[in-house]
């Protein structure tokens, strides 16, 4: 019977090296048949760096063997071996790199697919033990501008004019992001051709880099005034601004309008939650610091849905499938605002009918 030491063994980066190549060049493709986009080609360079650098933080001998050749003892010892594979691996990430449950999932998830691509696209049978790897999840809570927020930054002029030049330009890309629920990528690479006119109004037609859907959205009378502001002053319709910088200036425009209430961030570890702070002296975050550019689509959406506009209407504006689950996510942050604007009135209505009980 056939030994460990007498089945060849196959270079485990080698064969990822050659499945990132292959997604490049369109040979392996997503199962809706569309080739995988530069950002998830770039998922799998990053798994490829963490895996190796894990290789040899931790001298571990990494290697892939054909489990058709094997007896059951083999078998077994191949099993333990991914074990002991996985759960060093997870601990590097958690212990070593201090990362959490999400960035722990989303590279076992990557791990799962290549494993899949050996069994079934090469014909290399590696054997189903990376179908008992883990794929950890977090709920990481939404955080989105309220719509009476929102408006204070549409309309509050004297807010504005208190702006620096710089935060006022990041107020308009801001403003414009919380309305029209495009990616921020989409957004700073809208050009002229992007917008349309048609019987005196404008509309903003895009197809979406990430998933290919296009979107065509009226815009109000604010959005259209703050593009003619930038017309013909840049190749794109707002000026540049790289990612790093736009987050930094958001943060400095949200702290100028005064939202620094404190806010506890938790995250979590294989489902335990961690607390974390701003800084070593464990100070708390404020509200401000936790916006970044990626609040200009969540606050589109949630505000959509607060205003009473039907799912399947802002799903086709914020492209979203309809079983989605982050987008379910949005209709329940929604509900909570809207349950408590009824409980407003119900208050209200109640001081009404106290009021009255008084006089008689």
């Amino acid at each position: 019977m056939p030994t460990h030491s007498n089945l060849k063994p196959l270079n485990f980066i080698e064969l990822l090296n050659q499945f990132i190549n292959e997604c490049s060049r369109g040979k392996h493709l997503q199962k809706n048949g569309k080739r995988l986009t530069n950002a998830s080609i770039d998922n799998y360079r990053y798994l490829r760096q963490l895996i190796w650098n894990f290789t040899i933080a931790k001298n571990f001998d990494l290697r892939l063997l054909p489990v058709n050749k094997m007896n059951k003892r083999q078998f077994i010892k191949e099993k333990n071996y991914w074990k002991k594979f996985y759960k060093k691996f997870t601990d590097y990430l958690y212990h070593d790199l201090n990362v959490y449950d999400n960035y722990v999932g989303s590279n076992i998830k990557l791990l799962r697919v290549f494993f899949n691509y050996l069994n079934e696209e090469k014909g290399i049978n590696v054997g189903n033990f990376h179908k008992s790897f883990y794929v950890c999840k977090e709920e990481i809570p939404i955080i989105t501008l309220l719509p009476e927020q929102l408006n204070y930054l549409i309309y509050n002029k004297e807010f504005a004019s208190n702006l620096s030049e710089r935060l006022r330009k990041t107020k308009d890309v801001f403003v414009f992001g919380c309305t029209v629920a495009l990616r921020v990528s989409d957004i700073m690479s809208l050009k002229r051709f992007n917008l349309e006119q048609m019987n005196g109004q404008y509309y903003l037609k895009v197809i979406s880099r990430k998933t290919e859907t296009l979107t065509r959205i009226k815009l109000p009378d604010y959005a259209v005034a703050i593009l003619k502001k930038y017309k013909n002053k840049y190749k794109t319709l707002f000026p540049p601004i790289s990612l790093f910088n736009l987050n930094k200036n958001i943060r400095l425009l949200i702290e100028a309008a005064g939202w620094t209430e404190p806010y506890a961030k938790t995250r979590h570890k294989r489902g335990i939650p961690v607390s974390i702070y701003k800084d070593s002296n464990k100070n708390t975050f404020r509200f401000c610091d936790l916006i970044s550019s990626h609040t200009m689509r969540r606050t589109a959406i949630t505000t959509m849905l607060c205003l009473g506009m039907p799912e399947h209407l802002v799903r086709k504006i914020s492209g979203h499938s309809a079983n989605s689950t982050e987008f379910f996510r949005y209709v329940a942050l929604s509900q909570l605002y809207i349950d408590r604007e009824v409980e407003k009135v119900y208050e209200k209505l109640t001081e009404k009918v106290m009021l009255t009980t008084t006089e008689i």
